[in-house]
């Protein structure tokens, strides 16, 4: 026999302002590693690095 499932159960308490927050911070910063160059580093030289970095944050920021 299968034990009996309680359902619904009550919610657990939380803050939706400081979830939304949260949330928003979270999405910011998985961003980049959609951008697999920058993530892994690929470019040798550091300016032209700096340069896909500015390259994404502005699509991003554009988006």
């Amino acid at each position: 026999m299968h034990p009996v499932i309680q359902s619904p159960r009550t919610p657990f308490a939380y803050d939706k302002d400081l979830y939304r927050q949260r949330h928003k911070v979270a999405n910011l910063l998985a961003k980049p590693r959609d951008w697999r160059r920058i993530a892994t580093r690929y470019d040798r030289c550091a300016h032209t690095f700096f340069s896909a970095i500015c390259i994404a944050a502005a699509v991003i920021f554009w988006l």
